[in-house]
């Protein structure tokens, strides 16, 4: 089982919204991803309810094109998170799992596939897939969160940008 491993450093301080760069195994930088506000009103809004509703990230290639978006979403008073591969065209529906425990699970589906995240506080959390881990992925906290994901070549969403956005997202579920 091949893996592919990717880390990146993000600020603990929930109020910065650096670009980041994200890096492979050879120390190249292959994605980098923001947390976005669509305008300034969003902005200072969610600052002042704790940067707790306006959850957005968005994943650039290489070249500074938009090829992945995460964003969380709050209808009927259910929170979810859609995600968009710009590259492929299809939307993924991240929706609590569990939501009642104190770390929820997350299930991640296209319509057609069904991911789970089984989401650790302190070590790896896992996506799984018909009972097989296909990525996962780990948050250090350092000065900063010191991230790693590693991705396995069985997965059947094979853009590292979708599980970056994804857990970035993860970081402030349950917060």
């Amino acid at each position: 089982m091949i893996v592919a491993n990717y880390t990146y450093e993000q600020p603990i301080d929930i109020e910065e919204t650096p670009k980041t760069s994200v890096y492979n195994e050879k120390g190249e930088i292959v994605y980098t991803f923001q947390r976005y506000y669509s305008n300034r009103l969003k902005k200072r809004l969610d600052k002042a309810m704790d940067y707790r509703y306006f959850l957005w990230y968005n994943v650039y290639d290489t070249k500074g094109q938009l090829i992945f978006m995460c964003k969380k979403m709050s209808r009927k008073g259910k929170v979810y998170f859609e995600a968009y591969d710009k590259i492929e065209h299809k939307k993924y529906i991240v929706a609590y799992d569990k939501w009642k425990e104190l770390v929820p699970d997350l299930l991640i589906t296209d319509g057609i596939i069904q991911i789970r995240l089984d989401k650790e506080m302190e070590d790896w959390s896992k996506f799984v897939y018909n009972d097989n881990e296909i990525a996962r992925w780990k948050a250090n906290i350092d000065e900063v969160f010191k991230i790693q994901l590693e991705v396995y070549d069985d997965s059947p969403v094979n853009n590292a940008a979708f599980f970056i956005a994804i857990c970035q997202c993860a970081l402030f579920i349950g917060s």
